[in-house]
């Protein structure tokens, strides 16, 4: 059997947890010619660029990381640089002049004809761009992504359950990169979280631009459907998903939320503005009473769930009124977390030709109006916390340790997990003796002692482990 070199491919995601799941996607198409990902893009042989252009912060980041790139490349001939993702595939053969050093231009249905560009760019030292858009899923493609990998790095991984849009938002350029909505088939999908399972991962992260409308189209089975069938992997600690249309939230969804005992209780529910003549210019398809309607029946179904959502601030012809309207919602329903934008024209998207832009000036004092309210309502709603015991699921080590640190005995020494709710807990054990990375991957009671902005920070108050020996140490149930 022939030897296959080893080589280095490095890639920079940036962007959504979609591009993330991409990212790993294209490392399993790659292992079988030989590339091992590579922390350090000096060394590579291949380095990829998976990108962005939801937002123009996001494009602009792109451009600058391939201009470092350019240096490297005069010092490396042979090292390929390709650039994937969304901006590939807006910008096809343009790409190629603005950076003439590229190799590969590649789009958001190419990645299963990666291996086959970079064969053919090591042989003949041409320069290929395929942006070419599939008008159904292949399922070969996703045969593929369930070949065993040799480790399942993280507790947990994510799954695109679904690719493309059909809502056509009037400030979303997604169904002209990503192309319209369609949904792989759900044994597919079952195949892969359990073979993420028996790998070692604990948790699923169900990934589609619209879950909600998973296998409409197709005549598939519901997302509440594919979410209880995950839900019977053995092994499998907890789910989530994301992200949900309001107009395509049901019922049968929402119960979803207590009738599944690993669905985490916790929706991300963008609402986009307060205002209905906003949403109506947005195409969102719903009004805010609508919207508030189901917050209120989800929170009926599963009082302890935590509702996260997007805003955009500035969108062509928001005035002050509409502006205070989406501060009175936030008021009224209190999201536990929420992220927040400034609008920004992009390309294909409508809203780019509406007239009654607003300025820069006010869109950042919105924004900046914004969050400062949101982070007396988080607050809020995190301090309540202070007293009581949170599951958590142990990611691994906090930032203030590495995974490399020796068994500590002082209090400093820090795990990091997160709740159903997806709250983000940083908490110490009294106990000394404890090995700690026995305790990555389990569920964890914490007791909650203080509320920061954006985390928690407490002390185990148990965990169930079975004796385990680890590298010569023992580790016991506390």
């Amino acid at each position: 059997m022939q030897s296959i070199d080893k080589k280095y491919v490095y890639i920079n995601t940036i962007g959504c947890q979609m591009n993330v799941y991409d990212s790993e996607q294209m490392i399993q198409h790659l292992e079988p010619m030989g590339y091992t990902a590579s922390p350090s893009f000096e060394k590579a042989d291949l380095i990829i660029v998976n990108t962005c252009t939801i937002r123009a912060k996001a494009e602009q980041k792109a451009f600058s990381f391939l201009g470092r790139l350019a240096k490297i490349k005069e010092k490396k001939p042979d090292m390929i640089i390709g650039v994937g993702g969304c901006i590939a595939q807006q910008e096809g053969r343009n790409i190629l002049e603005r950076a003439p050093f590229l190799d590969l231009v590649f789009g958001t249905h190419a990645i299963q004809r990666l291996p086959k560009h970079i064969e053919k760019i090591t042989s003949k030292r041409c320069r290929i761009v395929d942006v070419e858009m599939a008008s159904e899923i292949e399922e070969l493609e996703f045969e593929k992504s369930i070949i065993p990998m040799q480790s399942a790095e993280g507790v947990s991984r994510f799954v695109t359950i679904m690719r493309g849009c059909d809502n056509y938002c009037t400030y979303c350029m997604v169904p002209y990169v990503r192309g319209r909505e369609m949904s792989r088939d759900p044994e597919i999908i079952v195949k892969e979280a359990r073979m993420l399972v028996a790998s070692g991962v604990k948790e699923i992260f169900l990934l589609g631009q619209n879950v909600n409308s998973y296998g409409k189209k197709e005549g598939l089975c519901s997302f509440h459907e594919l979410l209880s069938r995950i839900n019977g992997i053995e092994g499998l600690l907890r789910i989530r998903f994301t992200t949900s249309h309001p107009k395509d939230l049901t019922e049968d969804l929402m119960r979803s939320f207590a009738d599944l005992d690993r669905l985490c209780h916790h929706i991300h529910l963008p609402v986009q503005s307060g205002s209905n003549d906003v949403l109506k210019r947005m195409n969102r398809r719903y009004t805010k009473e609508v919207y508030i309607e189901k917050i209120n029946q989800i929170r009926n179904i599963c009082p302890e769930i935590a509702i996260t959502s997007d805003i955009i601030v500035g969108f062509p012809g928001e005035t002050e009124n509409d502006f205070k309207q989406t501060l009175e919602l936030l008021q009224l329903i209190e999201y536990d977390g929420l992220f927040a934008f400034q609008y920004s024209d992009r390309p294909n998207a409508s809203a780019s030709g509406f007239p009654n832009k607003i300025s820069e000036t006010i869109k950042q004092d919105r924004l900046n109006e914004l969050l400062e309210f949101q982070g007396r309502i988080t607050k809020k709603r995190n301090r309540a916390l202070i007293g009581t015991i949170q599951e958590v699921l142990v990611e691994g080590f906090s930032k203030k340790e590495t995974k490399n640190s020796p068994a500590r005995k002082d209090p400093d020494y820090q795990l990091t997990g997160r709740t159903s709710t997806n709250k983000i807990v940083n908490f110490v054990c009294d106990d000394t003796s404890m090995n700690y990375r026995t305790m990555i991957g389990q569920i964890a009671s914490v007791r909650i002692e203080k509320a920061f902005p954006h985390s928690l920070w407490g002390k185990l108050d148990r965990i169930d482990l079975t004796l385990t020996k680890i590298k010569g140490e023992e580790s016991y149930a506390a």
